[in-house]
């Protein structure tokens, strides 16, 4: 794994360590690293090799947002470029992380800013640094909130929080962000690592498929009435029945021992 890669990937014991790496930056993402990012989860997504997925960040920061330097405010622009940049970069990476079929844990490690924020909110599982903080930073540049914040903060903690959050962008710090239900978990800096790595190796011997239609069924719950949601529960159940892991759980039980999940 080169070190000086943008975008770090290694695969360890069944799990994919994604680790955004301009540290100089606080991790801000230029296009060729949120691509690189949208490759690796679509990768991790499909590869029988990968059961679970870790994001963190080097250095102070989890990820600053977007690089914007260099992309101000002047230049001309025909109407749609901006709409359609949106949809091929910051929404297409959100939906990545919604999108994969594995557990996405984050490890957020220090600043997390504009998209750097939602990034981490989209993940299935979210661990703080007790030094780490959350910024919906928009209102102090004039922009609008991207990358689908607007869609995911009302759903984990209610329009008038997300209001409150967008409209004065303060610094929400890890104890309070956990407080609100943005976080899981808070731990001590040090701690970070050794614990995002004690949750991803659970992640990765769980049943995969039984986890992937689990977060398909809880992401798509919310935008759903209640029919719908049982008529996808009950094929869900179907589908998963048909996974060796199901199986194997079955036995164990019966058998009264540990089960020994294998991802399919």
């Amino acid at each position: 794994m080169p070190v000086n890669e943008p975008v770090r990937h290694e695969v360890r014991d069944r799990v994919a360590h994604l680790t955004l790496n301009r540290p100089e930056t606080l991790n801000a993402l230029t296009p060729a690293m949120r691509d690189r990012l949208i490759d690796l989860l679509e990768e991790a997504s499909a590869s029988p090799a990968v059961r679970a997925v870790v994001l963190t960040g080097t250095g102070r920061g989890f990820c600053a947002g977007a690089d914007l330097r260099g992309g101000g405010g002047s230049g001309d622009r025909i109407t749609g470029d901006v709409a359609r940049v949106l949809r091929r970069g910051a929404q297409r990476l959100i939906s990545a992380v919604l999108d994969c079929e594995k557990p996405v844990l984050a490890a957020v490690n220090g600043t997390a800013a504009g998209l750097g924020a939602h990034l981490a909110f989209a993940c299935d599982l979210v661990l703080a640094a007790g030094s780490a903080r959350f910024i919906e930073v928009f209102a102090r540049r004039g922009l609008v909130p991207d990358g689908g914040g607007a869609y995911l903060l009302p759903r984990l903690i209610g329009p008038h929080r997300t209001k409150e959050l967008m409209f004065f962008a303060d610094a929400l710090p890890a104890p309070q962000a956990e407080r609100l239900g943005l976080v899981n978990r808070v731990v001590p800096d040090a701690d970070l690592e050794k614990t995002a790595g004690t949750w991803a190796s659970r992640l990765a011997s769980a049943p995969t498929r039984a986890l992937a239609l689990t977060k398909h069924l809880v992401n798509a719950s919310l935008d759903t009435d209640r029919a719908t949601a049982f008529a996808a529960e009950a094929w869900a159940q179907e589908l998963n029945m048909t996974t060796e892991d199901a199986r194997e759980g079955l036995r164990a039980f019966a058998e009264r021992r540990s089960p020994e999940f294998r991802g399919r």
